[in-house]
Parts: C-alpha cells; sequence; structure tokens
C-alpha cells in the first residue's frame, strides 16, 4: 500500500511509521520537518505546515492516509477536504478522553463524547484536548463516511514515549529502596504499548477497516500491584512498596498522574478510565505483547538514551522520601532512597 502519515516522527506516529515499513509498504511523511528530521532516511518527506497549507500534496494519491497529529477542528477539516478525493481510508488518532462521563464502568465506542465549547479554537491544551479530538472525530466521519477509521488510544506508552508516566515506574522501582505505591494494591490499570498501537493499526489499514476502537490494553485485569512487582522483576530490584491510601495521598496534596502516574482514586469523575471496554478492538486482531517486555524496553531505551535527564512525570525522591517520613511516623529517620 501507498501510505501518507500525517505527522510520523514522534512517538505514536514513529511506532506506525515502523510498523509500516516492517509490512512492506510505500511511506510518504507529511510533517514540518521539525521534530527528529533524521529518522526514515529512506521514506519519502514532504515538508509543510498543514494549519498553514496543503498545497504541497496536490496531484498526489494514496491508499490510506493515517492522521496522527491532528488536534483543532479547523484544521482536520482542511486535511480532510484535501484528502477526500486522494485515499481510500482515513485513519483518524483520536484519544479516549473523547469521553463525556470517564467515570462510567466499561466505557465503549457507543458512549457520549464530549462538545468542544470552541470547535474553532486555533490551539489547545491539556484542559481541551479532549473535547477538540471529539470535534475532530464528526469531521473525519462526514468526509469520509465508510472510508474513515477512527482510533481512540488509551495511555500509549513504551520506547520514545515522550511524556513519561509509564516509565516513572521502572526507573523508580530500579532505584530501588522503599517505593512509594498509590491507593489499592488491586485497583486496576491500563495502557498500550505504542508499537502494538502501531503494528495494529496497519493490520486494520491493510483490511480497510473503518468504526471507532478503543485502542487499551491489556486483554486482562491488571491491578497496580502486579506492575510494580513485574517492574521489580524485570530490574532485579531491592524495591519494597509502601502503599497509600487514597486520603493521606490527598493530604500530602499529591496529584494524580502528575504525581503518581497511573493512580486514579476511588469514585473520581475518571475513575472509568482504566475500565475501559476494549473487546471490539481484540475482536478486530489488536494483540498485547508481554508487558515484562514493554518493562524491559522501556527501561532500556531511557538507560540508553534518557539516563541523567529528569523525569516528567512522578514526584522527586525528595518529595517521596518526605512523604514516606511522615506516613511511618518517622520524621528524624532516613529513607533507604536507593540509585538507578
Amino acid at each position: 500500500m501507498k501510505i501518507l502519515v500525517i505527522g510520523g516522527t514522534i512517538f505514536v506516529g514513529r511506532h506506525i511509521v515502523e510498523a509500516a515499513l516492517q509490512h512492506g509498504h510505500e511511506v510518504t511523511l507529511f510533517n514540518r520537518g521539525r521534530t527528529d528530521a533524521r529518522l526514515f532516511n529512506n521514506v519519502e518527506r514532504i515538508v509543510g505546515d498543514r494549519c498553514e497549507s496543503l498545497d504541497n500534496l496536490a496531484g498526489r494519491s494514496w491508499d490510506v492516509v493515517i492522521d496522527t497529529s491532528g488536534y483543532l477542528p479547523r484544521v482536520v477539516r482542511k486535511s480532510c477536504e484535501a484528502l477526500e478525493s486522494r485515499c481510500e481510508l482515513y485513519v483518524f488518532i483520536s484519544t479516549g478522553s473523547v469521553y463525556k462521563d470517564k467515570s462510567k464502568s466499561g466505557i465503549n465506542e457507543d458512549d457520549e463524547t464530549l462538545v468542544p465549547q470552541i470547535p474553532d479554537a486555533t490551539e489547545w491544551n491539556d484542559e481541551t484536548y479532549g473535547e477538540l479530538k471529539s470535534g475532530c472525530e464528526p469531521i473525519v466521519q462526514t468526509t469520509f463516511a465508510k472510508r474513515a477509521l477512527i482510533i481512540r488510544p488509551g495511555v500509549v506508552v513504551g520506547p520514545y514515549d515522550p511524556t513519561d508516566r509509564f516509565t516513572y515506574w521502572p526507573v523508580r522501582v530500579t532505584a530501588g529502596g522503599a517505593v512509594m505505591a498509590p491507593g489499592a494494591p488491586e485497583r486496576p490499570i491500563q495502557f498500550i504499548d505504542a508499537r502494538d498501537l502501531g503494528r495494529w493499526t496497519i493490520s486494520l489499514s491493510e483490511s480497510k477497516a473503518d468504526g471507532i476502537y478503543n485502542a487499551i490494553g491489556p486483554d486482562y485485569r491488571l491491578g497496580m500491584s502486579k506492575f510494580l512487582n513485574e517492574c521489580k522483576t524485570v530490574a532485579g530490584s531491592n524495591a519494597e512498596f509502601v502503599w497509600v491510601s487514597d486520603q493521606i495521598l490527598f493530604q500530602h496534596n499529591v496529584e494524580p498522574w502528575s504525581d503518581m502516574p497511573f493512580w486514579i482514586p476511588d469514585n473520581s469523575d475518571t475513575s472509568g478510565m482504566s475500565l475501559r471496554d476494549n473487546s471490539k478492538a481484540i475482536k478486530s486482531g489488536l494483540s498485547f505483547r508481554p508487558l515484562t517486555e514493554t518493562i524491559a524496553d522501556t527501561l532500556n531505551w531511557w538507560r540508553d538514551e534518557k539516563a541523567g535527564f529528569d523525569l516528567k512525570a512522578g514526584l522527586s525522591r525528595e518529595r517521596e522520601a518526605e512523604i514516606l517520613r511522615a506516613v511511618s511516623g518517622t520524621a528524624g529517620s532516613t529513607i533507604e532512597m536507593g540509585c538507578l
């Protein structure tokens, strides 16, 4: 197949391109050329800014267009209008954040989604991300109808993750010592390895699948305790997990996700985000590599390319130790903090 990837060099897009090349497809990248410009030297590149003009794509056609960087409805509309007659399938990488009721258990593809407060917004942020992505979806569906494939990933993890949300845990557990663990040990978490997402996206594209799919894993109920213990096993660490309740975490002003990745307190307005229904995607062929592989590869990537950098997510070691001392009631003692 001839595939046009809009974006294609940052994390999810990068893994989609790698999967397409592994499947033997002919890939063209369309992006601004500002990020990882040395990637994919043997792939055709068309440099341009989709927010300003798509004239560089004139006169070309592809079997599949995969849009990995559509965030604003006004921009996605321009892309759809420009490419409507030039591809057989338009794949839009959306997000699980589009759902209106994020507290519901078993969120599926038919559940109600958000409506953008400012449909013609010219920029997005963390607060408007979900609603603006939601505003992009009907544009794709209206333009392409049965030629539209919309994928709603959950938390995407693995090598080259720029958020460090998943990465925080293997790195922290490897360092050893007393590790603060959030909430209830058996509380479920969900995520998807970017490489599994990339491989499955290409597989769906090859079959010209249409419709909407939740892209989240694993295919079993994974508790936080099992995840952390798998990190410990992979790292060969001496970590000792200290489980701290939701109430105490709130008392110490610990923020879900930013301070404690994957911590979603019970009965919160986002408690359903770790209980989403992925059965439709699994029936369509989505499969998941072993958790230990994702952990090991993420840790190796960090060691090879990011060691020495500060993690973008998670508590600092000093604040973690401070809270653990307060929790244990031994404010004057020293907790072993380990090292990487």
